[in-house]
């Protein structure tokens, strides 16, 4: 089997040095590189399952990085690096398509804990689909493939953004509770703010409407979210 191929983008060698060591013993495949323009091209060109991302880059910052890569269709998971603090800073990495955010400095038994969670939930390779079978009335989601389609569009996710709608897809009509989503999609490896689940839902509807997909998430105030077969934007 395939171990999963890990994309680190660090300038500082006392970080990423030890970084490639320790993923290295877990068994992943490692590639490192120092420059944002190098990153976006190895990670819309090779197979990256996760790219593990500093923002402090010597030619580009880190945030447009990540937002290069998912506007190219990048869908493997992306954990951001950051000597910056702060709520803030955390939300917006989320809103261009960050999966994960750790503060340096940071413990390399956390890192691996969050590789971990990241690369369960990512996409390895899919097997074919056959867009024609899936032209149905319902948003097709695939949870063995980990693809989505509406119609014969195929809806490009993050892994964050795939989990939670495969959880609310489990149900559809049935409402799902945030403490429900934040326990099984960031797990409890997690400990930062639910603002995050918000955006990542916002991300998802948007995506959706984008798409014209048959089914749209409703937020049932103060308990959670349910997915709904029919118009986004009814």
């Amino acid at each position: 089997m395939t171990m999963p191929m890990v994309l680190i983008v660090e300038d500082d060698e006392a970080i990423a040095v030890p970084l490639m060591r320790a993923l290295d013993r877990e068994g992943y495949q490692v590639e490192r590189v120092d420059e944002g323009e190098v990153a976006v091209a190895k990670a819309l060109a090779h197979d990256v399952d996760l790219m593990i991302l500093d923002l402090g880059l010597p030619d580009m910052d880190g945030l447009e990085v990540c937002r290069k890569v998912r506007a190219g269709g990048y869908g493997g998971g992306v954990l951001i690096l950051t000597a910056r603090g702060g709520e803030l800073d955390r939300v917006v990495g989320l809103d261009v398509g960050a999966d994960d955010y750790m503060s340096k400095p940071f413990g390399l038994a956390e890192l691996l804990a969050r590789t971990r969670a990241l690369l369960r939930r990512s996409a390895g390779p899919s097997p074919a689909v056959d867009p024609a079978a899936t032209l149905e009335a319902r948003l097709k989601i695939d949870t063995q493939a980990r693809r989505v389609w509406a119609g014969d569009r195929e809806v490009a996710l993050t892994t964050k953004e795939f989990d939670v709608l495969a959880l609310l897809g489990e149900d559809r009509g049935a409402v799902v509770t945030r403490e429900r989503l934040m326990d099984e999609v960031w797990d409890s490896n997690w400990f930062g703010s639910t603002k995050t689940l918000d955006v990542t839902v916002g991300r998802l509807r948007q995506k959706l409407e984008e798409n014209e997909a048959p089914a749209r998430v409703v937020t049932v105030r103060g308990v959670g979210f349910r997915l709904e077969d029919g118009d986004p934007g009814a």
